[in-house]
């Protein structure tokens, strides 16, 4: 189980630097933005925060899981294309 643990952290440390670093930032920083960006949209139509409502509109609540899926799909797409350029890159394989 150490091995394990041993393992995950020099990976994580050893992507700190090396190709695509920026990944680092990127990722984290196009989740807030999408977020943002879906915030402002209920806003501008007068729904309840996202959150909040999946807890009070029980009538809406399949809606709005099956809407948070779909955003949350552009940045899990985002990260996955990032991986897979820097595994290439890295390794020389996906």
């Amino acid at each position: 189980m150490d091995d394990i643990f041993n393992w995950a952290w020099a990976n994580l440390l050893g992507r700190i630097d090396g190709p695509l670093k920026f990944r680092l930032l990127l990722q984290p920083a196009m989740a807030v933005i999408f977020a943002i960006s879906d915030g402002l949209k209920d806003a501008r139509e007068d729904r309840v925060p996202y959150f909040w409502g999946i807890f009070t509109e029980p009538e809406r609540r399949a809606a709005l899981i099956r809407e948070g899926w779909q955003s949350l799909t552009k940045v899990f797409i985002l990260a996955v294309l990032l991986d897979l350029i820097y595994q290439y890159l890295v390794l020389g394989w996906f």
